[in-house]
């Protein structure tokens, strides 16, 4: 394993550079999501994302808010107490750009996961696990 990747899991181990559980209950948003770059053993940062909420009465998905995952793959702040209500929503990543940032090709070119939020009084956490290696190539005769 590469000094590199070493002390990247390090930065992600050591006590004192954890969350601690009051900080993550001090959080202003009741959703939080976190992605991580499994090919490369790193967090997915500076993905784009985006928040939707689906009307129940036409099906169409309202966009909420638009943001970018930091150096940790987070992306703080997606949406605040007073606008997350019971509901359908989805959380769109934007892969290929991602991706194509990286020099790299991809599969799929964004991923949605589609969740219900029953009751919005609690913290919910959509995590997105990534790589580009998630297909395989057939060339049949």
């Amino acid at each position: 394993m590469s000094a590199c990747r070493l002390q990247q899991l390090k930065g992600h181990i050591l006590p004192e550079n954890k969350v601690s559980i009051t900080a993550m209950a001090d959080s202003t948003s009741p959703l939080t999501t976190h992605v991580l770059n499994t090919a490369m053993g790193v967090p997915g940062s500076n993905m784009a994302l985006s928040l939707h909420r689906q009307d129940l009465c036409t099906n169409a998905w309202s966009l909420i808010n638009t943001g970018t995952t930091n150096d940790d793959g987070r992306c703080p702040g997606i949406i605040s107490k007073h606008l997350f209500t019971a509901g359908v929503y989805k959380m769109r990543f934007e892969t290929a750009q991602y991706w194509e940032s990286l020099g790299e090709a991809c599969f799929y070119p964004y991923v949605e996961i589609v969740f219900t939020i029953d009751d919005p009084s609690l913290k919910y956490h959509v995590p997105l696990l990534l790589s580009n290696f998630s297909y395989t190539t057939y060339r049949g005769s």
